[in-house]
């Protein structure tokens, strides 16, 4: 993995980049045998101390920001703490929604690695929308020849940690790499017919107001290249990619 980072956007006080998949936002005891991690990276590409404002779980790619100085940092922050923070995702999941769109209103605990039993349970909320369906060559069920996936565009209303993954596990359509949400026969089976192993989530746009300035940012990251090989998907994935051109 090369360690140049991409960068989006960068001024004075904030800097995005395009995190690729399989990258910690920052080192943790958690996956402690991990040395490389976007924060030190970013660091020593800019010369500078960066502060994380917000997370991406190791295995999703796209849009992550920092701030330059710690208070930054505390005045983004709190503009996620307030919802006022937009997100866009791409979601690679199982099977085919019965609708075309919807929303996905479930509570959920605070802690996911915990059980849920005795958290209290926090407000969740996340619309979507399937963006295209594909239905491959691939025999995940003995009972079927044959697989079916969905595109999905999703955005949350809320910032729960992991609430996309857990969202679209509580919808029966698990995101395709999900290690502990979801299936791991079509996941590795699908792996397999890849040739490639990940997370299928990507941070595809997020329009903040810069707490400085007042400007309305929208920083996007196109899906990386793995996601042109997705078969009968390519069509969409390619106005996507044009879409979301970078700022800079």
């Amino acid at each position: 993995m090369d360690d140049e980072l991409h960068i989006l956007h960068r001024d004075q006080r904030l800097v995005a980049i395009a995190k690729p998949a399989g990258l910690l936002v920052h080192r943790t005891q958690l996956d402690a045998q991990e040395e490389r991690a976007a924060l030190q990276l970013l660091r020593d590409q800019l010369g500078q101390p960066v502060w994380p404002v917000h997370r991406l779980d190791k295995g999703t790619s796209g849009v992550l920001l920092f701030a330059l100085d710690a208070d930054m940092a505390s005045l983004a922050g709190q503009a996620f703490d307030r919802g006022e923070v937009r997100k866009r995702y791409l979601a690679l999941v199982r099977g085919w929604p019965a609708e075309d769109a919807g929303q996905i209103d479930h509570p959920l605990a605070r802690d996911p690695e915990k059980p849920s039993a005795g958290q209290p349970l926090l407000e969740a909320r996340t619309a979507w929308q399937v963006l295209a369906r594909a239905e491959w060559p691939l025999a995940t069920d003995p009972r079927f020849a044959t697989s079916r996936y969905a595109l999905l565009e999703l955005r949350p209303e809320t910032g729960r940690r992991h609430q996309i993954r857990r969202h679209l596990k509580h919808i029966a359509h698990p995101i395709v790499g999900d290690a502990t949400h979801g299936k791991g026969p079509l996941n590795r089976a699908v792996a397999a017919h890849l040739g490639l192993q990940r997370l299928w989530l990507h941070a595809l746009e997020l329009q903040i107001r810069h707490p400085e300035s007042g400007e309305a940012l929208v920083l996007s990251a196109s899906p990386g290249p793995e996601w042109s090989g997705l078969q009968g998907l390519a069509i969409v994935l390619q106005s996507i990619t044009r879409s979301t051109r970078p700022e800079a």
